[in-house]
């Protein structure tokens, strides 16, 4: 006997999946959302919530003009290479209903959100923006969650403060004056539960999905897609405490769990070479992405993943990592295998960098080394507590040629490289990779006299910063309305994904800050509309 009837069951409980559970269920329809974990929220309750939206309503009452136009012609603008044949279609779709999603969030959910002063990193591109496409929300408590208050997962980054905060305050180079500037912000979020952030996003959308009748069961794994006769899914056989039983769909099921980055063998296949850490719940290990393949969909942008550098931590008693831009630092550079620079340590999109691949597929500068001398540790007390998590990940030498040797990179090379960042410096420019030059690495290097700064006091320090993964970006491959492909282009009636589940029409290369969450959160959104519109 099946456990129940719904009309939508929703694989996953991030905000791709919260999003598509929302809109389904005030379309009328009854939505079951299982969450393989005993936790809620997936990878966006532990992140910083950054969302990126263009032509947003609340842009528009602040009186910034932006348009749906303008944020395609951004899209095709920085785009990878060739990608415009296979995902045109998606942008357009994704520019078209990312405003109509937030706007549809913020009537149905107590999710408020404000701007954020964050340009996009390409603001020179054409449709390119220096405000008004980032939001985040403002803190909630988790105790409007009722019951599931205690299930909203944690999260390995400071919660207790909003995103603005942390960019306003610098809460990496200055944690305790930021504390104290805020101080009773904080004791009034301590004392009533409440959290910025990922935090906040997740207990908006898990409240607005109960406030509208969704029910959510956590500790149940989809196992396998049942099909009708005629090839469409018509739910799932999922597993519960050792139990399997099945759920019915009449009207779809959305795949919306997340990456695959937590699965060893399918991360090793996708994403060869050094590797430093992961950022995600450990859930995260392609259960949509194997059960899409089951049913014959197409598998497509496996090698795309949110990389960006990472620093040691602890998560539930495990080794873990934290996302932060440590490696743009004063005094430091980045060098790849051959010890030679490859890219301003500023650039937005260094993890596409750091990850980039020849022809056949293996990574051109992998492993890669941050580099520097004694005063870049001097920069943050943030990281010297979380290096602590990994004694033996930095190494010092009194030499430039014995942290060479330290690390395994050619000295002379290294000498040569740091000879010539030196020299950049005494002039006051990169004219390599124009460091600090753009508006977005001017915004992230804190003023002119940080951009530039030479490595020549002993002791020298280095370290790996290799690729580390928040949430890989590769699934089955989908249609403009979320619906899942088979090779042929033909579609799998009754099957849609959405978020890091699908093959994402963003991948590596992120336009933006939030272009994990404001995508994905529409991509939910969108697959809900195509399920209400559908005449079955």
């Amino acid at each position: 006997m099946p456990m129940g009837e719904y009309d939508v069951l929703v694989i996953g409980s991030g905000s791709a999946a919260c999003s598509a559970a929302l809109r389904a269920a005030k379309g009328g329809l009854k939505v079951l959302v299982i969450e393989k974990s005993e936790w809620l929220g997936g990878t966006s309750a532990m992140s910083g919530a950054g969302v990126w939206i263009p032509a947003n309503h609340v842009a528009a009452e602040a009186g910034i003009a932006d348009s749906r136009e303008d944020a395609l012609a951004y899209l095709r603008a920085v785009a990878p290479e060739g990608w415009e044949q296979k995902e045109d279609a998606l942008w357009g779709a994704f520019a078209k209903a990312a405003p109509d999603m937030l706007h549809f969030l913020s009537v149905n959910t107590p999710l408020d959100f404000r701007l954020i002063n964050e340009p996009d990193p390409f603001a020179e591109a054409p449709g390119g923006k220096l405000y008004g496409r980032m939001l985040s929300p403002r803190p909630l408590s988790r105790r409007i969650l009722g019951k599931f208050a205690r299930s909203l997962r944690r999260s390995t980054l400071p919660h207790s403060f909003t995103y603005q905060e942390i960019v306003d305050l610098d809460l990496y180079h200055h944690p305790i004056r930021a504390g104290f500037k805020v101080w009773p912000k904080l004791l009034w979020r301590w004392l009533t539960n409440s959290g910025g952030q990922g935090t906040a996003l997740m207990t908006g959308l898990i409240k607005g999905c109960l406030d509208a009748g969704v029910t959510f069961q956590p500790g149940t794994r989809a196992v396998t897609l049942l099909q009708d006769p005629d090839s469409r899914i018509a739910g799932a056989e999922v597993e519960s405490k050792g139990r399997r039983t099945k759920i019915v769909a009449r009207r779809g099921v959305v795949i919306a769990t997340g990456g695959f980055e937590w699965d060893a063998e399918m991360r090793a296949r996708h994403f060869p070479g050094a590797f430093d850490r992961i950022g995600s719940p450990r859930g995260n290990e392609g259960d949509g992405q194997k059960l899409a393949a089951s049913v014959g969909a197409q598998l497509d942008r496996m090698d795309q993943a949110n990389v960006y550098p990472c620093l040691p931590t602890r998560y539930q008693g495990k080794s873990h990592g934290l996302p932060m831009t440590f490696q743009a630092e004063p005094h430091s550079i980045v060098v790849d295998r051959h010890a030679k620079r490859f890219v301003s340590e500023n650039a937005f999109n260094i993890g596409e960098a750091i990850d980039a691949r020849g022809p056949d597929g293996a990574p051109i500068h992998l492993p890669c080394y941050l580099v520097g001398d004694h005063r870049f540790l001097k920069t943050s007390l943030p990281f010297r507590w979380y290096a602590s998590y990994e004694r033996d990940w930095i190494k010092k030498a009194d030499t430039i040629a014995g942290l060479a040797a330290k690390l395994g990179l050619p000295a002379a090379a290294l000498e040569e490289t740091i000879a010539r960042w030196n020299s950049f410096c005494a002039k006051g420019h990169d004219a390599d990779f124009q460091r600090g030059d753009n508006g977005w690495e001017a915004y992230k290097a804190h003023g002119p006299e940080n951009r530039l700064k030479p490595i020549d006091k002993a002791p020298y320090v280095g370290m790996t910063i290799n690729r580390s993964i928040l949430g890989t970006k590769g699934g089955a491959r989908t249609n403009e309305r979320a619906q899942v492909l088979r090779p042929d282009g033909s579609i799998i009636p009754g099957l849609y994904a959405a978020g890091l589940a699908m093959a994402n029409p963003i991948g590596t290369r992120a336009v933006g800050a939030g272009t994990t969450l404001g995508p994905n959160l529409t991509w939910g959104f969108i697959a809900a509309e195509t399920i209400l519109h559908q005449n079955r």
